[in-house]
């Protein structure tokens, strides 16, 4: 009797592989949709989180589905890479033809979630799917504009926070949105080229080089920086706290430039959420930035 092929063999049931390959672990990147709430003082009201977190599922299931699209379109590069090649359908786990399905259901589902939650949303899962479309089928090739995309990804997110619990978005809100985000993924990227080299197989990563990402990065996390500094003094109460959530802030996007300088980053969602430094960071800025909403003084 012939073998079953070790990629084939069942070692784990079906939705375990499924889970994986939606990749639970970047539904962190969702955690922006509690941005807006939480920056308006809401979040401790129950109909609000109610929405915010519904918000935070649609994005789940928007965001994976284009994963999931995005690794049938890429599983011959990813069976070449050190680490995709051990996602679920690079690795043989999962079907193509039961991962578009997959896509599929999720899409629909998503889009509807998010009509029914505000009418806001279920457009903006639409405007989501066609960005990633777009930066899947074509801007993913052209250097600047993949980093462009994927940070427009980000700004989404928080974007979808506010529709849903239809909170006002500032300018500044926006503009500090917008450089973290560039700052995020132009670190992944800056990470990704120091560890492949010139064995990179992603076409826009071979146009880039480490001085030019690195000029984005300080570009990035300098207006990001000077922007919320701008919000923060010109806040008409409780300025002090705000002033202080100054410090943590700087100190988070340098800590994160350290990080990446030393090799990682290539993952930013395990990389803040293993780093004691960057939690503490994180922790510490909320708390001011928490007491300026909710004590003031």
């Amino acid at each position: 009797m012939a073998e079953t092929p070790a990629a084939h063999r069942p070692n784990h049931s079906t939705w375990r592989v499924v889970l994986r390959a939606c990749r639970p672990r970047q539904w962190a990147k969702n955690v922006l949709a509690f941005a807006a709430p939480f920056a308006a003082g809401w979040l401790d009201r129950p109909e609000i989180a109610a929405r915010a977190f519904g918000a935070f599922v649609v994005l789940c299931m928007i965001s994976s589905a284009t994963y999931l699209v995005n690794d049938v379109r890429d599983v011959k590069q990813d069976r070449l890479h050190p680490r995709k090649r051990l996602r679920p359908i690079a690795a043989g786990e999962l079907s193509t033809g039961a991962a578009l399905s997959i896509a599929g259901v999720l899409a629909v589902v998503g889009i509807c979630g998010g009509a029914a939650i505000a009418g806001g949303l279920g457009l903006l899962a639409i405007g989501y799917l066609a960005l990633t479309a777009s930066y899947s089928l074509w801007l993913r090739r052209v250097a600047v504009f993949d980093i462009a995309i994927i940070s427009a990804g980000f700004v989404l997110r928080a974007v979808a926070g506010g529709v849903a619990t239809d909170i006002y978005l500032s300018r500044w809100f926006m503009i500090v949105t917008a450089c973290c985000a560039v700052f995020l993924v132009a670190a992944k990227r800056y990470a990704e080229l120091r560890a492949l080299g010139v064995t990179a197989t992603r076409q826009s990563l071979q146009r880039y080089s480490p001085r030019q990402l690195l000029i984005v990065l300080g570009v990035s996390s300098g207006l990001a920086a000077i922007a919320y500094t701008s919000w923060a003094f010109t806040r008409p109460d409780h300025t002090v706290w705000y002033a202080l959530s100054i410090v943590p802030l700087v100190l988070w996007l340098s800590r994160y430039m350290t990080l990446i300088g030393r090799g990682g980053g290539q993952a930013p969602e395990e990389l803040i959420l293993r780093d004691r430094a960057l939690l503490t960071l994180g922790a510490v800025w909320s708390a001011l930035f928490l007491g300026g909403v909710y004590v003031g003084g």
